[in-house]
């Protein structure tokens, strides 16, 4: 069994509890053993970088630290959760002074500095490698044939490239990998690595519902019957904000494994969203 140290971040401990719950369940079904961090702080997204950036960078090392004591392989669900761990073990791996001064305060309060040791995973990361896609395909009790989704990765899962740990930070493939490997159909559509604007949900809501919109009409004129994430932010900003009566289901990637893998929990799952995913999956989940 492989294991992992885990940090779920603030959004799956309260508004994307399904996607945490999804996430356990299916790396405990695929023999992924996840223990999460103990004493995990916020890492600072979408406010600590606005409006301090020591703060930037300070929130994701203290959960750096942590996870280098425990010596495992970190894996996170949240992209915005992950872009920031990165970014600042890019800026710590700078060592310019800064970085030499933060590591030195963290030092001070956490008993031991940052050495540069940890390895961040995000969640896509870990499914789609060929080892894990073949457990996937191995494992799958109801494949999702017939079931055209698209992939929408948002804007901080690959930028900067630097974070990213796809072959194309431009052209990703990952989470289409995945999809396939549960027998849905990854459609090729236009926006799938643009801003939804989450960061701006509550400062400009006329330009995030703009973005929404845009979004869910290419993902329609691409003939998919859901859109599939894997960041809280950009699901909760497009499950939120789509216009009365033409919405369409946005799932967690690990929602749609577990149901392809028929585990008991993806009807719990699916009852939290705001636009009801269930009547997309009914043929799946009988």
């Amino acid at each position: 069994m492989a294991r992992y140290s885990y940090y779920p971040g603030c959004s799956l401990h309260a508004s994307a509890a399904e996607y945490d719950a999804a996430t356990r369940a299916v790396f405990g079904r695929l023999d992924l053993q996840l223990q999460e961090l103990a004493d995990w702080n916020c890492c600072g997204a979408s406010s600590g970088h606005a409006l301090s950036p020591y703060l930037a960078h300070a929130l994701p090392l203290r959960n750096l630290v942590l996870a280098e004591a425990q010596d495992q392989e970190l894996v996170v669900p949240c992209a915005a959760c992950y872009n920031l761990l990165r970014v600042t073990q890019a800026f710590m791996a700078a060592n310019h002074e800064e970085a030499r001064e933060l590591n030195r305060d963290a030092e001070e309060i956490l008993g031991r500095p940052y050495r540069g040791q940890v390895v961040v995973r995000h969640v896509l990361e870990v499914l789609s490698t060929p080892a894990m896609l073949g457990a996937i395909r191995a494992s799958v009790r109801r494949p999702l044939h017939g079931l055209a989704l698209a992939a929408y990765y948002g804007c901080l899962l690959n930028r900067p490239a630097s974070v990213s740990f796809e072959e194309n930070p431009e052209q990703p493939q990952r989470m289409e990998k995945v999809l396939a490997a549960v027998g849905a159909k990854p459609l090729p559509w236009p926006a799938r690595t643009d801003c939804c604007g989450a960061s701006l949900a509550l400062s400009r809501p006329d330009l995030v519902g703009h973005l929404v919109h845009e979004i869910v009409s290419a993902a329609r004129r691409a003939g998919a019957a859901a859109l599939v994430t894997v960041c809280p932010l950009c699901q909760a900003n497009l499950d939120g904000r789509q216009p009365k009566g033409r919405e369409m289901p946005v799932f967690y990637l690990s929602e749609v494994v577990g149901v392809a893998l028929g585990l008991k929990g993806a009807a719990g799952w699916l009852a939290r969203h705001l636009v009801d995913p269930r009547p997309a999956l009914r043929a799946y989940l009988a």
